[in-house]
């Protein structure tokens, strides 16, 4: 027998617990022996449910019951995530996390602590919600050197870009149906602004380096900027603008950041549509591959946390090596890394760069287009009165 104790009994939570009860002969078969949830943490109170009698309010019962075998975490937010979860680890208890913030603040020394004390901590919901892409990156692609990593980290920001491309409306009033639908929520900043990808860039880009980088030194630009006449002429183009989060070597350099981008239907991501994530990895080997499916949600989240419990309790007392070490990569300045753009400019105003193709449209005569050839990031910030958006 093995025993889960669940931290916080929201979304994820509730769903692990769903998880675990519905799946239970499937995740039985899978470790050779029962799991079973023993304890669940919450402030609230949840009278007549499955978790009334196992319900706790104070996190000692946890921490102090040597019974439990796997703590997960779902809590959300860095305190008291991580005074738990540190305390978990060193009492010799595995611990399972979804939460991004947690990892990308503390990772590397939660890792230290758990192969410290024979456990692990592991994080595949972090990233992708219920996408498989943390264990593929560490387990799967391990003989290639990684060129690049971008995905469509953020459902919120997704949905409101597919409803402006297919409707043609304007980003606040779509944002609005966003939140009223409850992919957004009511302080939407840190969708909108690309904080909620950039950590889970820095994540994947820590995983595949090998060392810790910090979400705070990546350039990150939301899509709050982006106007109904920069999709109308996405369209003209044949294009449509998503957020990425990405990184990417350039003359052995590692660059990272979140910003929009103008993608072709070439491109792997061009059609991941709605609240739908996606994550292109590009090795020199293997070439690209990519990771579609539900970014987030009860279910696939609870999903990809259980496929964590599940290893954990195939290695009780016995650490897997997670290589994220806490020296911190220096990135290259973003500014200095090359790529072509669509720039949007006042119709009067003097265009100064090199131009590959220039349009305009009816519905919008105030502004010319151009898409531009190599430049640098400081070179096209440099634009007067630019509006800019990266071909990739």
């Amino acid at each position: 027998m093995v025993n889960v104790a669940v931290l916080g009994y929201g979304t994820i939570g509730s769903g692990v617990v769903e998880v675990l009860a519905k799946n239970k002969e499937i995740v039985k078969e899978h470790t050779g022996d029962e799991i079973r949830v023993t304890r669940v943490l919450d402030l609230r109170e949840f009278p007549g449910s499955a978790i009334e009698k196992i319900l706790t309010h104070d996190f000692n019962d946890i921490a102090d019951d040597d019974s439990v075998d796997i703590v997960v975490e779902v809590m959300g937010g860095t305190r008291p995530a991580y005074d738990f979860v540190k305390t978990c680890l060193e009492r010799g208890k595995s611990v399972v996390t979804s939460n991004k913030a947690l990892v990308a603040a503390y990772g590397p020394e939660l890792i230290r602590i758990a192969r410290e004390n024979r456990v692990n901590f592991m994080f595949e919901a972090s990233v992708g919600g219920g996408i498989p892409i943390i264990r593929p990156l560490l387990r799967c692609i391990t003989a290639d050197d990684i060129l690049e990593i971008s995905g469509i980290l953020n459902g919120t920001t997704n949905f409101i870009l597919t409803k402006m491309y297919n409707e043609g409306s304007a980003f606040e009033p779509t944002l609005k149906e966003a939140q009223a639908l409850g992919y957004a929520e009511a302080d939407p900043t840190a969708d909108i602004e690309g904080y909620d990808p950039c950590r889970k860039i820095a994540i994947l880009t820590s995983l595949a380096y090998g060392r810790f980088v910090d979400f705070e030194e990546i350039s990150c630009t939301g899509i709050t900027g982006i106007t109904s006449a920069d999709i109308a002429f996405a369209k003209a183009l044949g294009k449509k603008i998503k957020l990425f989060g990405s990184s990417f070597k350039q003359n052995g350099t590692v660059y990272a950041e979140v910003a929009p981008a103008m993608i072709g239907p070439e491109h792997p991501l061009y059609a991941v549509e709605d609240v739908m994530n996606a994550i292109m990895v590009t090795g020199n080997m293997l070439g690209n591959v990519m990771f579609y499916g539900a970014g987030a949600g009860s279910l696939p989240t609870a999903s990809a946390v259980v496929s964590d419990i599940i290893v954990e309790a195939k290695h009780l007392d016995e650490n897997i090596k997670i290589v994220m070490e806490p020296e911190k990569m220096v990135l290259g300045d973003i500014s200095k890394a090359t790529s072509r753009y669509f720039v949007r400019l006042p119709k009067d105003a003097e265009v100064s760069f090199p131009v590959e193709e220039e349009l305009s449209l009816p519905d919008y005569p105030e502004y010319k287009a151009f898409l531009t050839g190599e430049m640098t990031g400081a070179e096209i910030a440099a634009v007067s009165e630019a509006a800019f958006i990266k071909l990739r």
